[in-house]
Protein backbone atom coordinates (compact mmCIF):
# COMPACT_ATOMS: atom_id res chain seq x y z
CA UNK A 1 0.00 0.00 0.00
CA UNK A 2 1.37 3.41 -1.01
CA UNK A 3 1.83 6.04 1.67
CA UNK A 4 0.59 9.36 0.35
CA UNK A 5 1.64 12.85 1.31
CA UNK A 6 -1.85 14.24 1.77
CA UNK A 7 -2.30 17.98 1.18
CA UNK A 8 -6.02 17.79 0.34
CA UNK A 9 -7.08 19.35 3.64
CA UNK A 10 -6.03 19.76 7.26
CA UNK A 11 -9.11 17.68 8.07
CA UNK A 12 -7.16 14.52 7.14
CA UNK A 13 -5.01 14.66 10.28
CA UNK A 14 -5.03 11.65 12.57
CA UNK A 15 -4.66 11.71 16.34
CA UNK A 16 -1.06 11.47 17.51
CA UNK A 17 -0.08 8.64 19.89
CA UNK A 18 -0.13 11.12 22.78
CA UNK A 19 -3.61 12.34 21.82
CA UNK A 20 -4.86 8.76 21.47
CA UNK A 21 -3.49 7.91 24.90
CA UNK A 22 -5.33 10.91 26.36
CA UNK A 23 -8.54 9.80 24.66
CA UNK A 24 -8.25 6.26 26.00
CA UNK A 25 -7.91 7.58 29.55
CA UNK A 26 -10.84 10.01 29.30
CA UNK A 27 -13.48 10.14 32.00
CA UNK A 28 -16.89 9.93 30.34
CA UNK A 29 -20.60 10.20 31.08
CA UNK A 30 -23.80 11.08 29.25
CA UNK A 31 -23.32 14.56 27.83
CA UNK A 32 -27.03 15.03 27.00
CA UNK A 33 -27.56 14.83 30.77
CA UNK A 34 -24.63 17.22 31.20
CA UNK A 35 -22.71 14.46 32.97
CA UNK A 36 -19.64 13.95 30.79
CA UNK A 37 -16.74 15.37 32.81
CA UNK A 38 -14.39 15.56 29.83
CA UNK A 39 -16.91 17.47 27.70
CA UNK A 40 -17.56 19.83 30.60
CA UNK A 41 -13.82 20.35 31.06
CA UNK A 42 -13.31 21.07 27.35
CA UNK A 43 -16.16 23.59 27.26
CA UNK A 44 -14.86 25.29 30.40
CA UNK A 45 -11.31 25.39 29.04
CA UNK A 46 -12.37 26.91 25.72
CA UNK A 47 -14.62 29.52 27.36
CA UNK A 48 -11.82 30.47 29.74
CA UNK A 49 -9.29 30.81 26.92
CA UNK A 50 -11.53 33.27 25.08
CA UNK A 51 -12.80 35.04 28.17
CA UNK A 52 -16.38 34.12 27.27
CA UNK A 53 -19.11 32.86 29.57
CA UNK A 54 -19.87 29.47 28.07
CA UNK A 55 -19.15 26.98 25.30
CA UNK A 56 -20.84 24.08 23.52
CA UNK A 57 -19.07 21.03 22.05
CA UNK A 58 -20.52 19.95 18.68
CA UNK A 59 -19.66 17.32 16.06
CA UNK A 60 -18.69 19.80 13.34
CA UNK A 61 -17.94 23.40 12.43
CA UNK A 62 -20.90 23.41 10.09
CA UNK A 63 -23.14 22.63 13.06
CA UNK A 64 -21.59 25.32 15.28
CA UNK A 65 -21.97 27.92 12.53
CA UNK A 66 -25.53 26.91 11.73
CA UNK A 67 -26.53 26.90 15.39
CA UNK A 68 -25.08 30.38 15.80
CA UNK A 69 -26.97 31.70 12.79
CA UNK A 70 -30.19 30.16 14.07
CA UNK A 71 -29.66 31.71 17.52
CA UNK A 72 -28.98 35.21 16.15
CA UNK A 73 -31.78 35.40 13.57
CA UNK A 74 -35.48 34.95 12.88
CA UNK A 75 -36.96 33.49 9.68
CA UNK A 76 -37.04 36.18 7.00
CA UNK A 77 -33.93 37.95 8.32
CA UNK A 78 -30.82 38.56 6.25
CA UNK A 79 -27.22 37.55 6.99
CA UNK A 80 -24.27 39.55 5.67
CA UNK A 81 -21.13 37.64 4.68
CA UNK A 82 -18.47 37.38 1.98
CA UNK A 83 -19.44 35.60 -1.24
CA UNK A 84 -16.71 33.00 -0.59
CA UNK A 85 -17.71 32.37 3.03
CA UNK A 86 -17.87 28.77 4.18
CA UNK A 87 -21.32 29.35 5.71
CA UNK A 88 -22.62 30.13 2.22
CA UNK A 89 -20.45 27.97 -0.04
CA UNK A 90 -20.03 24.74 1.89
CA UNK A 91 -22.82 24.26 4.42
CA UNK A 92 -25.49 22.79 2.19
CA UNK A 93 -27.74 25.83 2.01
CA UNK A 94 -28.08 25.60 5.78
CA UNK A 95 -28.79 29.31 6.25
CA UNK A 96 -32.01 28.91 4.28
CA UNK A 97 -32.82 25.37 5.43
CA UNK A 98 -32.18 25.79 9.16
CA UNK A 99 -32.85 29.48 9.76
CA UNK A 100 -35.11 30.57 6.90
CA UNK A 101 -32.82 33.53 6.19
CA UNK A 102 -31.61 35.20 3.03
CA UNK A 103 -27.99 36.19 2.50
CA UNK A 104 -26.39 39.44 1.38
CA UNK A 105 -23.16 38.43 -0.35
CA UNK A 106 -20.25 40.87 -0.44
CA UNK A 107 -17.19 40.77 -2.71
CA UNK A 108 -14.35 41.07 -0.24
CA UNK A 109 -10.59 40.91 -0.53
CA UNK A 110 -9.73 37.20 -0.56
CA UNK A 111 -12.71 36.43 1.64
CA UNK A 112 -12.35 39.46 3.91
CA UNK A 113 -15.08 42.09 3.99
CA UNK A 114 -14.72 45.60 5.41
CA UNK A 115 -16.81 47.89 7.59
CA UNK A 116 -17.94 50.19 4.78
CA UNK A 117 -19.18 47.23 2.73
CA UNK A 118 -21.15 46.05 5.74
CA UNK A 119 -22.60 49.49 6.35
CA UNK A 120 -23.81 49.79 2.77
CA UNK A 121 -25.28 46.27 2.80
CA UNK A 122 -27.56 46.82 5.80
CA UNK A 123 -31.18 46.85 4.72
CA UNK A 124 -33.28 49.95 5.48
CA UNK A 125 -36.14 49.67 7.95
CA UNK A 126 -38.72 48.85 5.29
CA UNK A 127 -41.44 46.20 5.38
CA UNK A 128 -40.57 45.29 1.79
CA UNK A 129 -37.01 44.31 2.74
CA UNK A 130 -35.48 41.51 4.76
CA UNK A 131 -34.33 42.57 8.22
CA UNK A 132 -30.54 42.59 8.53
CA UNK A 133 -29.68 40.94 11.85
CA UNK A 134 -26.28 39.24 11.61
CA UNK A 135 -22.79 39.79 10.18
CA UNK A 136 -20.52 36.76 9.77
CA UNK A 137 -16.81 36.80 9.01
CA UNK A 138 -14.42 33.89 8.42
CA UNK A 139 -10.87 33.92 9.76
CA UNK A 140 -8.82 32.52 8.18
CA UNK A 141 -10.64 32.48 4.85
CA UNK A 142 -10.52 29.05 3.23
CA UNK A 143 -11.26 30.19 -0.33
CA UNK A 144 -9.10 33.25 0.29
CA UNK A 145 -6.04 31.02 0.60
CA UNK A 146 -5.83 31.20 4.37
CA UNK A 147 -5.99 35.00 4.41
CA UNK A 148 -6.26 36.73 7.81
CA UNK A 149 -8.07 39.82 8.98
CA UNK A 150 -6.14 42.73 10.41
CA UNK A 151 -7.42 43.43 13.91
CA UNK A 152 -8.39 47.02 13.13
CA UNK A 153 -10.64 45.82 10.29
CA UNK A 154 -12.56 43.55 12.67
CA UNK A 155 -12.92 46.36 15.20
CA UNK A 156 -14.39 48.65 12.55
CA UNK A 157 -16.93 46.01 11.51
CA UNK A 158 -17.87 45.53 15.14
CA UNK A 159 -18.50 49.26 15.45
CA UNK A 160 -20.92 49.15 12.53
CA UNK A 161 -22.66 46.14 14.07
CA UNK A 162 -23.02 47.97 17.38
CA UNK A 163 -24.42 51.08 15.71
CA UNK A 164 -27.07 49.03 13.90
CA UNK A 165 -27.77 46.47 16.65
CA UNK A 166 -26.46 43.55 14.58
CA UNK A 167 -25.00 40.35 16.00
CA UNK A 168 -21.39 39.60 15.05
CA UNK A 169 -20.30 35.96 14.53
CA UNK A 170 -16.94 34.58 13.47
CA UNK A 171 -16.44 31.28 11.68
CA UNK A 172 -13.06 30.55 13.22
CA UNK A 173 -12.52 27.14 11.67
CA UNK A 174 -8.83 28.05 11.44
CA UNK A 175 -8.86 30.92 13.93
CA UNK A 176 -5.79 29.70 15.78
CA UNK A 177 -3.83 29.86 12.51
CA UNK A 178 -4.81 33.52 12.24
CA UNK A 179 -3.85 34.19 15.87
CA UNK A 180 -0.43 32.61 15.41
CA UNK A 181 0.17 34.47 12.14
CA UNK A 182 -0.94 37.85 13.48
CA UNK A 183 0.18 37.61 17.10
CA UNK A 184 -3.38 37.87 18.41
CA UNK A 185 -4.98 36.31 21.49
CA UNK A 186 -8.20 34.39 22.10
CA UNK A 187 -9.22 37.02 24.67
CA UNK A 188 -9.22 39.70 21.98
CA UNK A 189 -11.71 37.70 19.94
CA UNK A 190 -13.84 36.84 22.94
CA UNK A 191 -14.22 40.52 23.77
CA UNK A 192 -15.18 41.49 20.21
CA UNK A 193 -17.61 38.82 18.99
CA UNK A 194 -21.07 37.77 20.12
CA UNK A 195 -20.31 34.18 19.11
CA UNK A 196 -17.26 32.26 17.96
CA UNK A 197 -16.92 28.89 16.25
CA UNK A 198 -13.57 27.11 16.47
CA UNK A 199 -12.72 23.82 14.79
CA UNK A 200 -10.68 21.15 16.54
CA UNK A 201 -10.46 18.67 13.65
CA UNK A 202 -8.31 20.70 11.26
CA UNK A 203 -4.76 21.79 12.06
CA UNK A 204 -5.28 21.14 15.77
CA UNK A 205 -5.42 17.46 14.88
CA UNK A 206 -8.56 16.12 16.56
CA UNK A 207 -10.58 13.36 14.89
CA UNK A 208 -13.93 15.12 15.42
CA UNK A 209 -15.38 18.28 16.88
CA UNK A 210 -15.91 22.02 17.01
CA UNK A 211 -16.76 24.43 19.79
CA UNK A 212 -19.28 27.27 19.86
CA UNK A 213 -18.65 30.09 22.33
CA UNK A 214 -20.87 32.87 23.62
CA UNK A 215 -22.81 34.16 26.60
CA UNK A 216 -24.56 31.79 29.01
CA UNK A 217 -27.98 32.65 27.59
CA UNK A 218 -26.72 32.22 24.03
CA UNK A 219 -25.21 28.80 24.76
CA UNK A 220 -28.37 27.70 26.57
CA UNK A 221 -30.33 28.46 23.40
CA UNK A 222 -27.58 26.86 21.28
CA UNK A 223 -27.77 23.64 23.29
CA UNK A 224 -31.49 23.38 22.53
CA UNK A 225 -30.86 23.91 18.81
CA UNK A 226 -28.04 21.36 18.85
CA UNK A 227 -30.55 18.84 20.18
CA UNK A 228 -33.05 19.69 17.44
CA UNK A 229 -30.34 19.20 14.80
CA UNK A 230 -29.46 15.78 16.22
CA UNK A 231 -26.17 16.94 17.69
CA UNK A 232 -26.68 15.64 21.22
CA UNK A 233 -23.91 13.15 21.99
CA UNK A 234 -23.62 10.64 24.79
CA UNK A 235 -20.17 9.48 25.96
CA UNK A 236 -18.51 12.20 23.93
CA UNK A 237 -15.70 12.60 26.45
CA UNK A 238 -13.41 10.39 24.37
CA UNK A 239 -13.64 13.05 21.66
CA UNK A 240 -13.56 15.96 24.08
CA UNK A 241 -10.34 14.64 25.59
CA UNK A 242 -8.72 15.02 22.18
CA UNK A 243 -9.89 18.63 22.15
CA UNK A 244 -8.39 19.29 25.57
CA UNK A 245 -5.10 17.83 24.40
CA UNK A 246 -5.17 19.91 21.22
CA UNK A 247 -5.90 23.22 22.94
CA UNK A 248 -3.13 22.48 25.44
CA UNK A 249 -0.45 21.19 23.07
CA UNK A 250 -1.11 21.88 19.38
CA UNK A 251 -1.49 25.64 18.98
CA UNK A 252 2.09 26.96 18.96
CA UNK A 253 3.18 24.35 16.43
CA UNK A 254 0.87 25.87 13.79
CA UNK A 255 3.75 28.22 12.94
CA UNK A 256 5.59 25.22 11.49
CA UNK A 257 2.71 24.62 9.04
CA UNK A 258 2.93 28.25 7.94
CA UNK A 259 6.67 27.94 7.38
CA UNK A 260 6.18 24.76 5.37
CA UNK A 261 3.57 26.50 3.21
CA UNK A 262 6.03 29.27 2.36
CA UNK A 263 8.70 26.72 1.41
CA UNK A 264 6.32 25.06 -1.05
CA UNK A 265 5.23 28.48 -2.32
CA UNK A 266 8.86 29.24 -3.17
CA UNK A 267 9.06 25.98 -5.12
CA UNK A 268 5.91 26.85 -7.09
CA UNK A 269 7.05 30.34 -8.06
CA UNK A 270 8.09 30.70 -11.71
CA UNK A 271 7.04 27.16 -12.57
CA UNK A 272 5.72 26.97 -16.15
CA UNK A 273 2.49 25.30 -14.97
CA UNK A 274 1.73 27.99 -12.36
CA UNK A 275 -0.06 31.16 -13.47
CA UNK A 276 -0.36 32.80 -10.04
CA UNK A 277 -0.35 32.05 -6.32
CA UNK A 278 -2.57 33.67 -3.72
CA UNK A 279 -0.49 35.37 -1.00
CA UNK A 280 0.52 32.85 1.67
CA UNK A 281 -0.34 33.94 5.20
CA UNK A 282 -1.02 30.68 7.00
CA UNK A 283 -1.24 26.98 6.07
CA UNK A 284 -3.22 27.11 2.80
CA UNK A 285 -1.71 27.35 -0.68
CA UNK A 286 -4.01 28.12 -3.61
CA UNK A 287 -2.59 28.59 -7.08
CA UNK A 288 -3.86 28.96 -10.63
CA UNK A 289 -2.55 26.56 -13.25
CA UNK A 290 -1.70 27.30 -16.89
CA UNK A 291 -1.18 24.92 -19.76
CA UNK A 292 -2.70 22.14 -17.67
CA UNK A 293 -5.97 21.78 -15.81
CA UNK A 294 -6.05 21.52 -12.04
CA UNK A 295 -7.39 17.98 -12.31
CA UNK A 296 -4.55 16.96 -14.61
CA UNK A 297 -1.91 18.45 -12.33
CA UNK A 298 -3.42 16.80 -9.27
CA UNK A 299 -3.29 13.47 -11.13
CA UNK A 300 0.39 14.02 -11.97
CA UNK A 301 1.14 14.71 -8.30
CA UNK A 302 -0.77 11.60 -7.29
CA UNK A 303 1.54 9.52 -9.47
CA UNK A 304 4.28 10.64 -7.08
CA UNK A 305 2.18 9.77 -3.99
CA UNK A 306 1.26 13.42 -3.37
CA UNK A 307 -2.40 14.33 -2.95
CA UNK A 308 -3.71 17.79 -3.81
CA UNK A 309 -7.20 19.16 -4.35
CA UNK A 310 -8.58 20.62 -7.59
CA UNK A 311 -11.00 23.23 -6.23
CA UNK A 312 -11.76 24.76 -9.65
CA UNK A 313 -10.95 23.92 -13.28
CA UNK A 314 -7.62 25.77 -13.07
CA UNK A 315 -7.14 26.15 -9.32
CA UNK A 316 -5.31 23.78 -6.96
CA UNK A 317 -5.28 23.86 -3.16
CA UNK A 318 -2.62 22.39 -0.90
CA UNK A 319 -3.06 22.52 2.88
CA UNK A 320 -0.33 22.00 5.46
CA UNK A 321 -1.05 20.28 8.76
CA UNK A 322 0.55 18.39 11.62
CA UNK A 323 0.78 15.10 9.69
CA UNK A 324 3.06 16.75 7.11
CA UNK A 325 6.68 16.36 8.15
CA UNK A 326 9.75 18.28 7.03
CA UNK A 327 10.78 15.23 5.00
CA UNK A 328 7.41 15.25 3.22
CA UNK A 329 7.79 18.93 2.41
CA UNK A 330 11.27 18.28 1.02
CA UNK A 331 9.94 15.41 -1.11
CA UNK A 332 7.10 17.58 -2.40
CA UNK A 333 9.51 20.33 -3.41
CA UNK A 334 11.68 17.75 -5.15
CA UNK A 335 8.70 16.51 -7.18
CA UNK A 336 7.56 20.05 -8.05
CA UNK A 337 11.03 20.93 -9.25
CA UNK A 338 11.05 17.86 -11.49
CA UNK A 339 7.66 18.52 -13.13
Amino acid sequence: MNTYIDFRSDTVTRPSPAMLDTMMQARVGDDVFGEDPSVNELESLAASMFGMEAALFCPSGTMTNQIAIKCHTQPGDEVICDADAHIYQYEGGGIAFNSGCSVKLLSGDRGRINAEQVRQAIQPDDVHRARTSLVCVENTSNRGGGSCYEWEALEKIKQVCAEHHLAFHIDGARLFNAMVAKGQSPQQYGALFDSISICLSKSLGCPVGSILLGSKSFIKQARRIRKVLGGGMRQAGFLAAAGIYALTNNIDRLQKDHEHARLIEAALENKPFVASILPIETNIIIFETKGITAKELVEKLKQHQILGYAIAPYRVRLVLHLDITEAMVARTIEVLNAL
